[in-house]
C-alpha cells in the first residue's frame, strides 16, 4: 500500500511517501505554496500520481495537545483537500517532528540554506514514520 503524507505550513509543504511496497517512509519534496486553491488541486493530483491508497496530513497541536491557530488553519486546508480527492485522509500528530528533523540536519552537518530546503520534507517523513508506526504498517 502506498501512503503519502504533507506537512503543511503557511509557506511549504513538506511532501513524503513510502516506498512501491509500503516499507519505508522517504522524503519526496518540498513545496512551495502559490494560493489555497493552486496547492490543493497540486497536492491531490500528486498523490494520485504516486497511486496513493492513504493521505496523511500531520496536525499541529501544541505541546500540551491543544489546538492552536494553525490547527485550525491546517484543519480547513485538509477539509478544501478533501473535495479535491477521494483518497481517504488520515491525521496524525506532528509535534516534535520539525524539532527533529532539524536536529538530525545539524548532526548531519548539513548547512543552513541546505536544511531550510529540506526540512519540511524530511518532516513529512517522520509524520509518515509516525502514522506507519501507529497503524502497524512498518
Amino acid at each position: 500500500m502506498r501512503i503519502i503524507a504533507f506537512d503543511i505550513g503557511d509557506k511549504r509543504i513538506g511532501v513524503a511517501c513510502t516506498d512501491p511496497l509500503g516499507m519505508m517512509a522517504l522524503p519526496l519534496e518540498t513545496y512551495f505554496r502559490k494560493n489555497t486553491a493552486e496547492d490543493v488541486k497540486y497536492l491531490a493530483r500528486l498523490a494520485e500520481s504516486k497511486c496513493a491508497e492513504v493521505i496523511v496530513c500531520g496536525m499541529p497541536f501544541n505541546f500540551d495537545g491543544s489546538e492552536s491557530v494553525q490547527t485550525v488553519k491546517t484543519r480547513k486546508f485538509i477539509d478544501l483537500l478533501a473535495q479535491e480527492t477521494n483518497i481517504p485522509i488520515e491525521l496524525q500528530d506532528e509535534r516534535f517532528t520539525t524539532m527533529e528533523a532539524r536536529r538530525d540536519l545539524l548532526s548531519a552537518d548539513m548547512r543552513r540554506d541546505k536544511r531550510k530546503q529540506v526540512i519540511d520534507k524530511v518532516a513529512a517523513s517522520y509524520i509518515l514514520e509516525g502514522y506507519m508506526n501507529k497503524t502497524g504498517r512498518t
